[in-house]
């Protein structure tokens, strides 16, 4: 029975440490969030979420040493990951669940609409074989892997053990910078 008090009684401290804690961190910590993340929504959700993960790890055994420096690591990481993800998805719409269609067939003009636009698509070819010596060898790679060879991401991730997300975001800043090089040429012959 002693423990069990004991037991109950601990809990009860914890859980008045955690309450004043939100209450001291709630404000800065949602101005901080709010810098960052431009929709409220979101801003909130990252909140209860940096809150969330507090309650969790405050009850482990491990003690969290500087709590307030804490919290904004945990919510400058969850800021970090909802960004990603928001990145992420124009990419995935681009490609048509990221494995059926392709950049490259979007941006060149088709080899059956006359000797203009054949002579477009050697220029642009020949610029893009340019622009890819440019690229970190990383992200050159996937992107002539699924461009060019017509690999798919999952394929690519089980051969290589680098994650999907990490292979989708390196072909983004490929064709990032890819459509940055190439846009003088694509604005000159009025494609």
């Amino acid at each position: 029975m002693d423990t069990t008090l004991t037991s109950y009684t601990l809990m009860a401290d914890q859980n008045k440490r955690i309450a004043e804690t939100v209450a001291r961190e709630r404000g800065r910590l949602r101005s901080f969030i709010r810098r960052r993340v431009p929709n409220q929504s979101d801003a909130e959700d990252i909140l209860q979420d940096v809150f969330f993960e507090f309650v969790a790890a405050y009850r482990l055994p491990e003690t969290i040493e500087q709590v307030g420096a804490w919290l904004y690591r945990v919510a400058r990481n969850r800021i970090i990951d909802r960004f990603r993800k928001k990145r992420e998805e124009p990419l995935a719409g681009l490609t048509g669940g990221a494995d059926e269609e392709f950049w490259l067939e979007e941006v060149l003009p088709s080899q059956d609409a006359g000797p203009e636009a054949a002579y477009a698509r050697g220029v642009l070819l020949e610029a893009l074989y340019d622009a890819l010596a440019e690229l970190p060898s990383a992200q050159r790679a996937v992107f002539i892997a699924h461009e060019l060879d017509g690999r798919s991401f999952k394929d690519m991730s089980a051969e290589s053990g680098v994650g999907v997300n990490t292979l989708l975001a390196r072909k983004r800043y490929a064709v990032r910078h890819l459509q940055a090089r190439l846009q003088a040429i694509y604005d000159e012959f009025d494609l």
